[in-house]
């Protein structure tokens, strides 16, 4: 019982405890791909079942990364998956301290959308910020809680993911030259502006959508927008058969 309240495991070679980063990261691939597929569920489908198991499952799962990471049932799964891998090693605290910021987003998710189903756009952001937190762990190596333990925390974090605490200098490999530059701000200019166009010019479907696309618009637009919908059911009421 004293061992199960250890946090991390210890690694000959390395003077903190640790977990194995590629365990994490496929855990975080996992949750992502779920989290994803039951958020669209919800926004297209209108209806949360699937939604509430999963964030039941990411709160009950983030309780126990917490307490002992060694038993979360994601980071198992991850394990599994990776076994085969050469492990990579970081510290154990700083991923403690992001999995319990992730924890404090699920308890507001849980309460509200699994103990009492009140969905509303902020409650879905919330979920996208976990979703985007994700895939910066699992497709970049970017522990975003890590870089907040730096900053918060009067001793900085050590062996961290990607081996950024200690980068000094920047390979030529990862450093860009100019029209690698161009190349890759016109691609996020693209990426931006396609998300934007998505929400903006297509028409909506869902409820959400039209919520979004409503605080986009412009006050002319939102303007014309009721004028429309107005004359819209002004036909509607004038062709109604009384």
């Amino acid at each position: 019982m004293k061992d199960f309240f250890k946090y991390g495991e210890e690694v000959e070679g390395y003077d903190v405890r640790v977990v194995n980063e590629r365990e994490a990261r496929a855990g975080a691939g996992i949750l992502f791909a779920i989290g994803l597929l039951s958020l669209t569920n919800a926004v297209m489908l209108g209806h949360g079942v699937v939604t509430r198991y999963f964030i039941a499952f990411f709160t009950l799962d983030f309780l126990i990364r917490v307490i002992n990471p060694s038993y979360s049932p994601s980071l198992l799964m991850g394990r599994f998956i990776v076994q085969n891998q050469k492990p990579e090693y970081v510290g154990a605290l700083q991923k403690r301290f992001a999995w319990g910021l992730g924890f404090i987003l699920a308890l507001p998710m849980f309460y509200l959308l699994v103990i009492h189903w009140q969905p509303n756009p902020i409650k879905v952001f919330v979920c996208i910020i976990c979703l985007i937190l994700l895939i910066f762990e699992s497709a970049f190596s970017i522990c975003v809680g890590c870089k907040i333990y730096n900053l918060v925390m009067p001793t900085p974090a050590t062996n961290c993911p990607g081996g950024t605490c200690e980068i000094k200098r920047k390979e030529k490999i990862t450093t860009f030259n100019t029209a690698q530059k161009i190349i890759v701000s016109l691609a996020f200019i693209g990426v931006l502006y396609g998300t934007y166009a998505y929400m903006y010019k297509l028409d909506n479907k869902t409820h959400i959508g039209e919520l979004v696309s409503e605080k986009m618009m412009s006050k002319a637009d939102r303007k014309a927008l009721e004028e429309k919908k107005y004359q819209k059911e002004l036909d509607a009421f004038d062709n109604e058969d009384f």
